[in-house]
């Protein structure tokens, strides 16, 4: 079984995909961070972040694969924390905005996918990456509660820088950040990571 969870940076997508996974016993597959390892290796190994075909090759020659402990695992090493950086948010939209680039990280995505049972959280996952999923969820949540929560995650950076950052992600995210036709649109701002969780266990349990 896969489930798609779909929704823009801050909506919670990464607590809520990798503690429903823990509750189903399903991998969490984060393809966000996927292209997070992707920049982080570019710019440690001096790659273009605007050379498309240069980022593409890259991502054939050094996959990122998931461990079982949540660890984003790139040449062998551990980089879940690493790739959180400022620098890696700043740059990351550039990087996963080449379509060649995206062109890879699908495939690979859905390789992963092919593993079993499987959570499957980022952007355009329920229309492109697994359409085919069982369950496929939107989260949204207003900007403000969106960018309170980049700001707990990123201690040491401005609330105010966080908000404009979030507002030029959202642009620059637009066309990859649209729910799928039979998603279920969820609104997380008043709710907690467990009542989302709870909600989306509701959703696999109907279709098991």
């Amino acid at each position: 079984m896969i489930v798609a969870i779909d929704g823009p940076a801050g909506s919670g997508k990464s607590t809520v995909a990798s503690t429903l996974a823990r509750r189903l016993g399903f991998r969490h597959l984060d393809t966000g961070a996927m292209y997070r390892a992707l920049t982080w290796i570019a710019l440690r190994d001096g790659v273009d972040v605007t050379d498309g075909a240069a980022l593409a090759e890259l991502a054939r020659e050094r996959p990122v694969s998931f461990g079982g402990d949540g660890s984003v695992e790139l040449d062998g090493e551990d980089v879940r924390t690493a790739i959180r950086e400022a620098e890696i948010d700043r740059l990351v939209p550039a990087v996963a905005s080449h379509p060649e680039v995206r062109a890879v990280m699908r495939e690979r995505q859905r390789a992963l996918a092919l593993g079993g049972d499987s959570v499957i959280e980022g952007r355009d996952i329920g229309k492109v990456v697994a359409p085919a999923a069982d369950v496929k969820v939107f989260l949204q949540a207003d900007e403000d509660e969106r960018a309170r929560r980049r700001a707990a995650d990123r201690p040491g950076v401005e609330a105010e820088t966080l908000a404009a950052d979030l507002r030029d992600r959202d642009e620059r995210d637009a066309v990859n950040t649209v729910p799928a036709a039979d998603a279920v649109l969820l609104d997380t701002t008043e709710l907690t990571i467990d009542e989302v969780v709870e909600r989306i266990v509701g959703l696999v349990d109907a279709v098991r």
